[in-house]
């Protein structure tokens, strides 16, 4: 921050910006003594910011307004929100107190701004030079922990926290480059999950859309580019899509909007990458969203409008029935309610379809405060509580007394990125449980004492093993026995954090030699041939779980001895470290100075097998540009190939000539890079 007197400029600026706030938040307000509140908490931060600017060189109280604004607009929180959002950085960066705060403006909101004071202090915390690298990771997972802590007390301070960080993601190109990287990896370990959890899904695309313009801009410019094309070509189409279906509603009597939405970068830089697919191979660019107006407040009624809907559109064009995503009967665990289906269109385009009510489009664009305002109303769906169950199992996990802050912080991100499956129990009571997990998993989950004595089950009326993986819709019946208690070898399957808890908390009372066979099995990690360079005095390391080679965007990681570890900025484990040890990260400067180095790269591949593929694919790579080969695997069945290509190269711009030219070879469909 700087400070310098504030010029005729600045004023202007600074009411520009309350009036614009102003206006939501007048709407917002129930009363005129409520708006009062409101404009005191602005004139109040006004004051105590005064003369203080950002890194951009813009007044200060210009981001509190922001967030405010984000607060109201984004999030649609009420008066003491957005006057703690205007008073969220006084107390942290001038002499004013909590206390201070609660004289002017009562407890709640003192309370808020105190949470949001205690969550900051921490996460700007950069004094860390005497610490230990336990320590500091200690650090961050406190850290949040607390945030999540204040789910229970009042789950505002981590909505306006949210709307701080989204507008911190807005602004985040006058940041240095290691401070932009510490604070871009903290968002996509902890607050993209958080606000995706909570049911933000546009505050959660804007910061990956941020996100990726940063750590990979050159393909985030492509992609974007490449969208930008496709929808100035194809607009009119999904228009003539829309007509009939349009026709269709409005002959039915429903009271209704349809809107077009473009995938986002970030998602299809995301398929791009873990589907190993072109741009031009992504189907599902546009989606269709109906929204409509409900006859009743029956839930009931409001769901089989849906359907209704679904017959309506599906008996005018052609859909896939493998794509159907029904989260009306079994809505996600944030809450959100939508019928998903693909048609294909009379170009022949796939478009996806989403069928919403109005309240369940409010609770899908605001999250958890739509959410707790319909049930305030008394309007919720029976499904309405997996919300509630999902932030009691939060609450259960962080007053855990067995757990470090380190066990802590990997256990909730893990929980925050999970995908969940619904399954079924004999009586027909639906459990939403982690992709992944084995009946054994679901038989903890149902209660503790019938996973310590389960034997057996039965999936879909048949007899199978406890380590036998669930499935969407699976009807799941566990076996006991009365004799019957948890196993070492149980640890080989289990995949949820509750399940496995318990069986080492079993095995530590009643079995000691298998808890300390256990103990050695989860620190005994394998160790790695590190890939050393030497650049200006400075010692390197290539780190092997992302293989960066020169070209890719790269952020560096300071190690105790010195050594600085070279990731990509998209490798999730520089998140990890980006956001436990935000002060370690540096810019590295990686040249060679005439030095010829190969770096490994894997390539996957897959097409269609003719008689002489594998011996072009060799040529040109080895002959035509000359690139030293290490292993090459395709294997074919039923006239389809698949296969990875293992070489070296000495930098990103000669791996994209290869990808070109593999790609131009007859029969070849996929090609692309993986990070490993």
């Amino acid at each position: 921050m700087k400070y310098t007197e504030f010029t005729d400029k600045d004023f202007e600026l600074i009411n520009k910006a309350w009036s614009v706030f102003a206006g939501y938040a007048r709407e917002r307000c129930s009363n005129d003594k409520e708006f009062g509140v409101v404009r005191k908490a602005f004139e109040f931060a006004n004051e105590a910011h005064k003369n203080v600017r950002r890194r951009s060189g813009e007044p200060y109280i210009l981001h509190p307004i922001e967030v405010a604004q984000i607060v109201v607009k984004e999030i649609g929180l009420g008066y003491k929100s957005m006057t703690a959002a205007l008073l969220h950085d006084v107390v942290e960066d001038t002499e004013y107190t909590v206390d201070d705060i609660r004289a002017l403006f009562g407890n709640k909101v003192a309370s808020l701004v105190d949470g949001l004071t205690k969550i900051k202090t921490v996460l700007d915390n950069e004094d860390r030079t005497k610490m230990t690298d336990i320590e500091t990771k200690s650090l961050q997972a406190e850290n949040f922990k607390r945030i999540l802590l204040t789910l229970n007390d009042d789950v505002r301070v981590v909505l306006i926290k949210l709307a701080d960080r989204l507008h911190n993601c807005r602004t985040i190109e006058f940041m240095p480059e290691h401070k932009r990287d510490k604070i871009l990896s903290e968002t996509m370990y902890v607050f993209i999950p958080l606000a995706h959890r909570l049911g933000f899904y546009s505050i959660k695309s804007e910061m990956e859309n941020i996100w990726l313009r940063f750590k990979e801009p050159d393909d985030y410019s492509k992609i974007k580019s490449l969208t930008e094309q496709n929808v100035a070509s194809t607009s009119t189409l999904i228009d003539d899509f829309i007509a009939p279906i349009d026709k269709a509603l409005k002959a039915d009597g429903y009271k209704y909007e349809i809107k077009k939405r473009v995938k986002t970068p970030y998602s299809i830089w995301h398929k791009m990458k873990t589907k190993h697919v072109t741009f031009d191979q992504i189907f599902d660019l546009y989606a269709v969203r109906i929204i409509f107006e409900p006859q009743t407040d029956d839930p009931v009624k409001e769901r089989k409008m849906c359907y209704d809907i679904y017959s309506t559109i599906t008996s005018i064009y052609r859909f896939q029935s493998d794509r159907l995503r029904d989260w009306i009967k079994s809505p996600k665990s944030n809450g959100y309610e939508a019928l998903h289906c693909t048609l294909m269109s009379e170009g022949g385009n796939w478009v996806e379809v989403q069928i919403r009510s109005k309240r369940m489009d409010d609770i899908a664009e605001k999250g958890i405060a739509a959410h707790w305002a319909y049930k305030k109303d008394g309007y919720i769906s029976e499904n309405d509580s997996e919300m509630d169950k999902w932030l009691a199992k939060v609450q259960d996990i962080i007053k855990s007394p067995d757990l470090s802050s380190l066990e802590l912080l990997d256990m909730i991100h893990k929980d925050l990125v999970t995908s969940e499956i619904v399954v079924f129990t004999p009586k027909g009571h639906q459990r939403s449980i982690a992709v992944g997990s084995t009946a054994l998993d679901f038989a903890y989950q149902i209660h503790t004492d019938i996973g310590d004595h389960a034997i057996a089950a039965k999936v879909n009326m048949k007899l199978c093993t406890l380590s036998q993986q669930l499935h969407q819709g699976d009807l799941v019946e566990i076996i006991t026995a009365r004799n019957a208690c948890p196993k070492l070898e149980w640890l080989e399957f289990l995949q949820t954090r509750h399940a496995r808890r318990r069986v080492l908390d079993y095995l530590k009372e009643h079995c000691p030699e298998d808890f300390a066979k256990a103990e050695k099995m989860q620190n005994d990690t394998p160790k790695m041939a590190e890939n050393v360079i030497l650049c200006g005095g400075q010692r390197y390391v290539v780190a092997s779980c992302c293989c960066p080679i020169p070209g890719d965007p790269v952020i560096g990681f300071k190690r105790a001895d010195g050594t600085i570890m070279i990731h990509k900025k998209t490798c999730p484990q520089i998140q990890t470290l980006g956001s436990t040890h935000g002060d370690k990260l540096v810019v590295p400067d990686w040249h060679f100075e005439g030095q010829q180095k190969n770096f490994p790269v894997t390539l996957t591949l897959s097409g269609l097998d003719r008689m002489g593929l594998l011996n072009e694919i060799t040529q040109q790579i080895s002959l035509s540009l000359g690139i030293n080969m290490h292993k090459l695997v395709l294997e074919v069945n039923e006239g389809i190939f698949q296969g990875s290509i293992e070489l070296f190269v000495d930098e990103r711009a000669t791996l994209e000539k290869l990808i070109t030219c593999i790609r131009t070879i007859d029969g070849i469909q996929t090609v692309a890079r993986t990070e490993a």
